[in-house]
């Protein structure tokens, strides 16, 4: 206990030298937390994009639609199967799909096209539709009518209040032909879903496909994004067998695979980082320990142990290190969350290029606790580490050499 008592009246007794050193530990603490803490929030905001084109967080299916995306293997919505799901406390709302294509006319033009059935207020609350409307208005449940993506209405030729026919096989080989009011235009920032999509009211497109009751998908709403793989196992064990829970990684592997690359790319940036760091922190333990080298000699001249000795710059050096660690991760938490609600804005073609495929141009910071505790931790460890340097020189000091001026 002395021992600590000592070794905090030590790092006191030159201020400036401790100052310098826990400045050292402090911005690296705040550099290595923003930094990570950018990255996450890069990926969280790209995620976020992503699955509110259309996939959402996570889709329950009939068993193996996924592989064979056809009318026939829609199932029965049911309100207890719904009920189910809604118990999971990370699930926020459900919403019903029934997807299938068609052919689109307009007059001599046919093209190829997507058509989902939804609840316009629950899809809404899941992939924000109604913000991705550009001309004519949102969808009402009891609509005859469609919304249209941009870029199929430019191939059609056809433009808010025109007529769209829709042909196509409905449900076990019926025939479905109909003809629908253009109510709206949305734009989606994939290219591919802008091209072919048509949205219309569930019950709209269950009797057009002559599919009454059915569905192909629930897509769900998460309220903790993070926690994917214990929502999937605990919504699959509550819907029971003969259907499949699948999160957004497994429907976008690609995305997921884009964000592993440069997770791994960012390991080699951060790698310097933490190499700068390190040099920062040495340079003022090597220049601690210079300073510091009669005194050494001296104490081990008038008799005191050299463990004792080390033991003593192992509390300095602990005192020093977590009260520049703490205090840095203190500082960065306010840094963090305002960067969170004011983003980074990025500017010019490359802004352009983001918002031209519904990116947000914004680079925001993700404010979970285990960015500052990982970073804090990381900087504490190359602390604590860089320490063992002025301890082995303790342990070979000769007490008449360090007291030579």
């Amino acid at each position: 206990m002395w021992l600590a008592k000592m070794a905090w009246k030590n790092i006191w007794r030159n201020r400036n030298r401790t100052i310098i050193t826990m400045a050292a530990i402090f911005f690296a603490v705040i550099l290595s937390v923003i930094a990570s803490s950018l990255q996450a929030g890069i990926f969280d905001n790209l995620v976020k994009n992503v699955v509110s084109f259309y996939t959402g967080y996570m889709q329950v299916h009939k068993q193996g639609y996924w592989d064979e995306q056809i009318l026939d293997n829609s199932f029965e919505s049911s309100a207890e199967t719904e009920k189910k799901i809604l118990q999971n406390k990370n699930v926020t709302s459900v919403t019903e799909r029934l997807e299938s294509f068609a052919l689109a006319s307009s007059e001599d033009i046919t093209k190829g096209c997507l058509v989902v059935g939804i609840n316009p207020e629950k899809e809404n609350e899941v992939t924000l539709l109604r913000n991705k409307l550009t001309q004519g208005s949102y969808l009402q449940d009891n609509d005859n009518a469609v919304l249209l993506s941009q870029g199929l209405a430019k191939r059609l030729q056809l433009k808010v209040n025109d007529t769209i026919v829709l042909m196509g096989q409905g449900y076990h080989g019926a025939t479905a032909a109909g003809k629908y009011r253009i109510k709206g235009l949305v734009k989606f920032g994939s290219p591919d879903l802008n091209d072919k999509a048509l949205f219309m009211p569930l019950a709209t497109a269950q009797d057009f496909y002559s599919a009454y009751g059915m569905v192909t998908s629930y897509v769900l709403s998460l309220s903790n994004t993070k926690d994917l793989q214990p929502t999937e196992s605990s919504v699959r064990l509550a819907i029971g067998a003969g259907y499949e829970v699948m999160t957004w990684e497994q429907m976008i592997p690609d995305i997921k695979q884009h964000i592993e690359t440069d997770s791994n790319n960012m390991k080699y940036v951060q790698g310097i980082l933490y190499m700068l760091i390190c040099f920062g922190i040495f340079g003022t333990l090597l220049m601690m320990m210079v300073e510091r080298k009669f005194e050494m000699g001296m104490l081990v001249a008038i008799g005191m142990k050299k463990s004792t000795l080390v033991i003593l710059m192992l509390f300095e050096s602990l005192l020093t290190v977590i009260a520049g660690c703490l205090s840095g991760i203190i500082i960065s938490i306010p840094l963090v969350h305002y960067l969170n609600k004011h983003p980074i804005k990025i500017g010019g073609e490359t802004a352009k290029a983001y918002e031209r495929f519904g990116f947000e141009a914004i680079f925001p910071t993700s404010t979970e606790a285990s960015n500052f505790i990982h970073q804090g931790l990381i900087v504490l460890v190359i602390g604590l580490v860089l320490s063992l340097y002025p301890m082995y020189k303790i342990i070979r000091i000769n007490p008449v050499t360090a007291m030579k001026r």
